[in-house]
Parts: structure tokens; sequence; C-alpha cells
């Protein structure tokens, strides 16, 4: 059996405790020793893996199990979030996942706690709920752009821990992933979304001005890791220079917390034997 390229498990390797993003560098590979033709070799079959394990919680979940997971994508634009969700939640059965990308708030979101618009997203059992932004950017947009004061946006780290505390106390396994690409990376690759005509309508103008905001966007990032990594809910910090890396890092997360279910077959609701004579015999 050939020796694993991990080091030491996902979930430990990318683990938030400990992490100071005025240091981190986002073109590292945590824990991985395989380069970039071993990291996309392996990527479909792992996803084979997670296929396999999403099909069990899916059909557990029609079966009438209520658990289910929820994967949180947190990053600054280009960071690979849409990447993400091509790359690796498209190698598991689209009718299983429920997708959510959350943007600027409608209207009728306004008028509702900021809250309100992320439980109707939330994933039925036996789902793979995907939030591409989420509840999170109420602590870092509406922080760093300054739409709300600090004494409306600082509860909502308390508030946000007590949420998740109880999704999961209702049967939701929650994976949480910020993405960090480097001002240099996403230079290029906004460079790259300008050059090409099948990537203008990706390119926001409103991400330069982003970047003149970076270190402010730092700082928010690092107090949501502080503040909102918890046992029940941890964050994982995935480097994103490495598009390969990113994704089959995340492919790791999802398959140890969907094999953390220990899920089984759901049994027949109907005696096996009495309905294949039944289908002999028409």
């Amino acid at each position: 059996m050939a020796k694993s390229p991990w080091t030491e498990p996902a979930t430990t390797a990318l683990r938030a405790a400990g992490v100071r993003l005025d240091s981190y560098d986002p073109s590292g590979t945590p824990g991985f020793t395989g380069d970039k033709k071993l990291g996309e070799q392996l990527l479909p079959e792992r996803g084979e893996v997670l296929s396999d394990l999403q099909e069990m919680l899916f059909a557990n979940g029609r079966s009438g199990d209520h658990r289910n997971l929820l994967l949180i994508l947190q990053g600054m634009d280009t960071a690979g979030k849409g990447g993400v969700v091509r790359h690796v939640i498209g190698m598991v059965d689209p009718q299983g996942v429920r997708h959510a990308a959350f943007g600027v708030p409608t209207d009728e979101e306004r008028r509702h706690h900021y809250l309100w618009r992320i439980r109707h997203r939330l994933p039925a059992g036996g789902q793979i709920g995907v939030f591409d932004r989420s509840h999170y950017e109420d602590v870092l947009v509406v922080r760093v752009q300054n739409l709300v004061s600090r004494e409306v946006w600082e509860p909502r780290y308390d508030e946000i821990n007590d949420f998740e505390r109880e999704l999961t106390a209702a049967g939701t396994t929650i994976v949480k992933v910020a993405m960090f690409v480097s001002l240099d990376e996403q230079k290029r690759r906004l460079g790259e979304r300008l050059e090409r005509s099948d990537k203008y309508w990706k390119y926001d103008p409103s991400d330069i001005d982003d970047r003149a905001l970076w270190p402010e966007y730092q700082r928010a990032y690092q107090d949501v890791l502080d503040r909102t990594d918890t046992e029940h809910a941890p964050w994982y910090v995935v480097p994103a220079d490495r598009k390969w890396f990113a994704r089959l890092a995340i492919t790791e997360l999802l398959i140890d917390a969907l094999s953390g279910l220990k899920l089984t077959w759901p049994a027949p609701h109907f005696d096996i034997e009495t309905e294949k004579a039944r289908l002999a015999e028409s």
C-alpha cells in the first residue's frame, strides 16, 4: 500500500485554532506532501468515496433520518468558493444537495433579522447544504464596510455561536471553511477575468475597492476565527492560492464529517423474500 501523502488528517492540519492571518501562507499545502499532479489524481478517487457517503446520507434522509451536513464557504472574491461548488460538490448526486449563495440582502431580507434568510435555506434531512457566503457576512462585510454600528455587529458572534449550537443539536453537522487567497494571487485572478470574455460576468468593480480594505478584512476574519471556532462548529482554514489543494482538502473534510455519522444503508420496509416471489410471478 502506497504511503499517504497526508502527514496528518486534513481536520487536524487545517483546524483554525492558533492560526494567525498576519503570518499565514495562502500558497501552502498544510499536512500534504504531494504535488499538483498527485493532488489532481487523488481528487476524483476521493470523490468516489465522498459520493458513496453522500448517497448513503441521502438514502437515510429518504427513510426519515433528520441528519444532514452544512458546508459553509467564506472567503474574499476569487478565493475559489465557486470552484469548490463545481469541482467538489459537483462530484456528488445533485438531488441530495441544497446550494445557497448569499449576496447583498434583498429588500424583503432586510426587513427581517439577519439570520432569517439563513434559516430559510438550511438543508433538510439527508441533504448536504452548501452556503457560498453565509451569516458570517454580517460580521465581515457589514463590519468592514461600516454598514451598521459596532453596537449592532458586536453581539452577533455570540448569536451565531448559539445559532450553530442549535443546528448541531437538531442533527446538522457543520463544516466551516475559510478560504484565504493572497493579495497577489487575487490580483492575477482578477486580471484574468478582465482578459477573457467568458470571465467578464464574474468581474465586479467593487472587488478593487475591497482590495484597499484588505487589512480591515484580515482583522475581521481573524476575529471570526477567534470568536466562532467551536467544538460543535469548528473552522478550517484552507490556503486557496493552489486551487487543486483547496479542492482536495475540502473533499477530505467532507469525507471525514460524513464518516463521523457512522451511516449504514437503511433497512427495507418490506419483506425481501415476499417481494422476490411477487417479482418472479409478475
